[in-house]
């Protein structure tokens, strides 16, 4: 195949039981504010102390510094949401708004940096299978246009239903959807074997519940499920690397040309149109929302 080797039946099954298994867990962590406490804080305690240093130890898969520093920067990200979404105080204060972008940016901003730590790397590193190259440098470069673009911070704001979700009107699909191939392409470029579950089960079990569930809470639903996953995947780095239903990429240098390049023409393009939006309305999207006139951005904010 051109993205991955053979992908037998039983792969397939469980590529959807991942996929349904996290947005469970997603979902379930929405409803229930202590659940989400145990999940995100009681949890990763006990698994820091006595599972992730055996399991996820140097010479694994998950060893390196980016998997530590990605699996707390993902649970810092749901902490700092629960904050807001359960302490009216701190969503009212404007300087607490700034934690979503912030965080956001900064787990992009790691994937940057880890591609172009890849591009000049070779063979087996670490457990898995290194092929770098130019294309790691594009989408690093559509990463850095993907942080550029986010834009609307100021317009975070908290359901008043049951769930009380944190909703983002200004992060529109255009966004996500360039977000996601960026992302994908990361995960084929850093963590190649990795890819089928890390990248495209686990971008579609938060994009799906932003385009269908709950729109306008994609980061939340990012959070949640990239934390859960990278939890799962550092206690059992064996089930993307050597178990029965491990998917491994192709390695082929024109799939990487290929999903680098998507990402950074998807980017590039979100880039044009924020920059055309940023002139023509003259706004400054550090201080303003940009897209409050799009029916996407309407159909969200009317909950505040």
């Amino acid at each position: 195949m051109f993205l991955f080797q053979s992908i037998p039946w039983y792969s397939a099954l469980m590529w959807f039981a991942v996929l349904f298994g996290l947005m469970l867990l997603n979902e379930l962590a929405r409803a229930s504010k202590w659940l989400s406490r145990a999940m995100f804080i009681a949890l990763p305690l006990v698994l820091t102390v006595a599972v992730w240093p055996r399991s996820a130890g140097p010479g694994t898969s998950v060893g390196t510094w980016f998997h530590w520093a990605k699996v707390y920067s993902a649970l810092a990200g749901t902490l700092g949401f629960m904050a807001l979404r359960y302490h009216k105080k701190i969503a009212a204060n404007k300087l607490a708004l700034m934690f979503p972008p912030f965080i956001l940016a900064l787990n992009i901003l790691e994937a940057v940096i880890r591609d172009f730590q890849v591009a000049g790397m070779q063979g087996m590193i670490d457990g898995v299978m290194m092929v770098g190259g130019p294309w790691n440098v594009l989408n690093g470069i559509a990463g850095i246009l993907n942080i550029i673009t986010i834009t609307g911070w100021m317009g975070i704001f908290i359901s008043k239903d049951k769930t009380q979700d944190m909703l983002w009107p200004d992060m529109l699909w255009f966004w996500i959807v360039a977000y996601d191939l960026w992302n994908f392409a990361y995960v084929y470029n850093c963590v190649s074997d990795h890819a089928f579950y890390a990248g495209a089960a686990l971008l579609v079990s938060c994009t799906i519940p932003a385009f269908l569930i709950k729109r306008g809470a994609w980061l939340q639903h990012r959070a949640q499920t990239l934390a859960i996953w990278m939890m799962f995947v550092m206690c059992f780095p064996g089930f993307v690397d050597t178990s029965m239903f491990a998917v491994k990429s192709s390695h082929r240098v024109d799939a990487l040309w290929v999903v680098s390049g998507l990402s950074f023409v998807s980017n590039l393009t979100v880039f044009g149109f924020w920059l055309y939006r940023v002139v023509k309305h003259r706004k400054n999207p550090l201080k303003e929302e940009l897209f409050t006139d799009l029916a996407a951005y309407t159909r969200v904010a009317a909950g505040r």
